[in-house]
């Protein structure tokens, strides 16, 4: 992880990306499978995620808080969350008003 909040930001869009692509392209690419190891499997990556991201927001911020350097810390979160925002309204935008199929 970067101390940089920006490429952590862009850093949690590739891993999204990542795990967005698996699950598109996946079934097209496998069997169905009619198990209960599918819904399991898909709550574990569900909590996986859940953690990747709440590390890759929050490690770095917490860190600086505990180094009573929590103006700081508050920057770097907002910093993140903005450009993850930022993001994720280009990507709404781009998806209702030019309907772009990857």
């Amino acid at each position: 992880m970067s101390q940089n909040p920006f490429v952590n930001a862009l850093l949690a869009i590739g891993y999204i990306c990542i795990v967005a692509s698996f699950m598109y392209f996946g079934p097209k690419y496998l069997d169905q499978v009619d198990s209960v190891i599918v819904p399991i499997t898909m709550l574990s990556l569900f909590v996986l995620s859940a953690s990747v991201m709440a590390v890759s927001f929050f490690l770095r911020p917490l860190l600086l808080c505990f180094e009573n350097k929590k103006e700081e810390a508050l920057a770097n979160l907002l910093k993140m969350i903005g450009t993850f925002a930022i993001i994720t309204i280009f990507l709404l935008f781009t998806l209702f008003f030019f309907g772009i199929n990857f």
